[in-house]
């Protein structure tokens, strides 16, 4: 079926997929900006519940439904996470006070020009073409980490101020997903590790040493979950940059990690060409952190833009010639 109908489809039966109690709730579809996108949101709400699920998106039950073609599977599945996800949520979401927060706020990247309309709604702090948002962390388990993004709603019902939420978020994120750092064949051997084929020669080729100015180096935090962050940490810059010997280009892989090299490796208009293709092809819409490369130098201890990239947005639509008008007159 094609996406309107499954659309209707979901909207009509997602409650003979829920418990009793649910049969007078009301069901509605609404556009909700997530990061770098704008998804249709499947809102249940029962009387006396502002909401009584957290939201279903609808697009990608989608894309489940076009990989296995079982719907009843699909709809089963999205009731049954909504429900378990909703009890958590209902657990902390009510208790964000400025305690709660002030101990689980962490920091996070996202692309400024693709999220302009969703940062109107949450404090943020510009840090380049990218800006810092901020998630509460209401559980961490087995299952991952479950976490809500800080609203100005939020931050003005905790009574907070957004300098006072970056201090916390600053504290938090080095504390509780400390930065980490070390060569991307390290983080490729680990991974490989853990699998059942046979990698041998792979392996093999990953033992061999390269040199520190020729390696890829990881910026990500302990968990490798929104750690593009770390490079907000200018000290573990600094050190790669004084043990390699020469300044840093960084590469945005995604919203959970960048890539360091040495500026010797390239130069910043060929390897954003790279990373353009590379977020293209290989990293999911909502994973994309930006098509530029940042310098960083090691002598004045700054990260500073080395290109600026105004041709594509994350999702490749081309910026109309206008909006880049535009955009050169603010920087004048």
């Amino acid at each position: 079926m094609d996406y309107e109908i499954f659309k209707e489809m979901v909207q009509d039966r997602i409650k003979d997929y829920l418990p009793e109690d649910y049969g007078s709730a009301v069901t509605d579809v609404k556009k909700v900006h997530k990061v770098n996108q704008v998804k249709d949101s499947l809102v249940i709400t029962r009387e006396g519940n502002k909401a009584a699920l957290p939201n279903i998106y609808i697009d990608d039950l989608y894309e489940e439904y076009k990989k296995c073609g079982n719907f009843e599977r699909v709809i089963k599945e999205a009731a049954d996470n909504a429900q378990r996800y909703g009890s958590i949520i209902q657990e902390t979401v009510p208790d964000l006070d400025k305690d709660r927060i002030k101990n689980n706020v962490v920091m996070c990247l996202v692309n400024t020009a693709q999220n302009m309309e969703m940062l109107q709604d949450v404090p943020h702090r510009p840090f380049h073409d990218l800006s810092v948002i901020y998630r509460f962390i209401a559980r961490q388990d087995s299952s991952g980490i479950h976490s809500v993004i800080i609203t100005n709603k939020i931050m003005e019902e905790a009574g907070l101020s957004s300098d006072r939420l970056f201090q916390y978020a600053a504290e938090n994120t080095k504390k509780l997903f400390p930065v980490r750092v070390l060569p991307m064949k390290d983080l490729l051997t680990e991974a490989l590790a853990g699998m059942e084929e046979d990698y041998g020669a792979v392996m093999e080729m990953l033992q061999q040493e390269i040199s520190p100015e020729e390696t890829i180096w990881v910026i990500t935090n302990s968990n490798g979950i929104n750690g593009a962050a770390s490079v907000l940490y200018e000290e573990n810059l600094h050190q790669l940059a004084e043990g390699i010997g020469t300044d840093l280009y960084i590469l945005p892989s995604s919203v959970h990690e960048v890539l360091a090299v040495s500026v010797d490796m390239g130069n910043p208009e060929n390897l954003a060409e790279m990373v353009y293709e590379t977020n293209m092809s290989s990293v999911p819409l909502g994973e994309r952190l930006s098509n530029n490369v940042y310098h960083y130098d090691k002598g004045m201890r700054k990260m500073s833009m080395a290109t600026d990239v105004t041709r594509k947005n994350l999702d490749g639509e081309r910026i109309f010639p206008a909006a880049i008008q535009d955009n050169n007159r603010q920087k004048r």
